[in-house]
């Protein structure tokens, strides 16, 4: 597997595995999907708003495209459905950008500010991308929590298991 077949399969893990995350948050009411529970970013709406905020954070920072908000905590969407439909746009958008990677650039820079401090920062590409999806599970591992708090259950998120359902023939 090459550095670029390497992330892409990450940012194909991604997607699904934030579409299991927001099928499993439709299904809590809205006092469950906004309560406090304790979590970094307090609840299951928090810490996906959080995750689309750095997602956008650094994708701006890996092509010089799109807003990237200047707050960690941001609230970008109030509303469920309009929060999940932004995060599908983003896992399309990440999806194109690591699709279009090749190992030449991921063995390339990128230069780029910090939200929380203006310091700049200069780094190779490939380890700020593994840093990306590796703070993509965090957060989706205490959403996975705080589901589990809630209702008792979430759906399985493991890499292994992505990897074995997408290696199965279709049909």
């Amino acid at each position: 597997m090459t550095p670029a077949d390497h992330y892409r399969m990450f940012a194909h893990y991604n997607a699904w595995a934030n579409g299991r995350v927001y099928d499993a948050a439709a299904r809590l009411s809205g006092e469950q999907y906004r309560a406090d529970r304790g979590a970094f970013f307090k609840s299951v709406h928090g810490t996906l708003n959080h995750l689309l905020v750095t997602d956008r954070i650094w994708m701006q920072r890996f092509t010089g495209e799109g807003d990237a908000p200047n707050r960690l905590d941001a609230i970008l969407f109030e509303m469920f459905d309009e929060l999940r439909a932004a995060r599908e746009a983003e896992d399309r958008r990440i999806l194109c950008f690591v699709q279009g990677l090749d190992d030449r650039r991921i063995e390339g820079t990128i230069k780029y500010r910090r939200v929380s401090s203006p310091d700049e920062f200069e780094q190779q590409l490939a380890p700020a991308l593994a840093h990306w999806f590796n703070h993509q599970t965090h957060h989706r591992g205490q959403v996975h929590a705080l589901l589990t708090s809630l209702v008792g259950q979430a759906p399985e998120l493991d890499l292994l298991y992505f990897q074995r359902l997408a290696a199965k023939p279709a049909g």
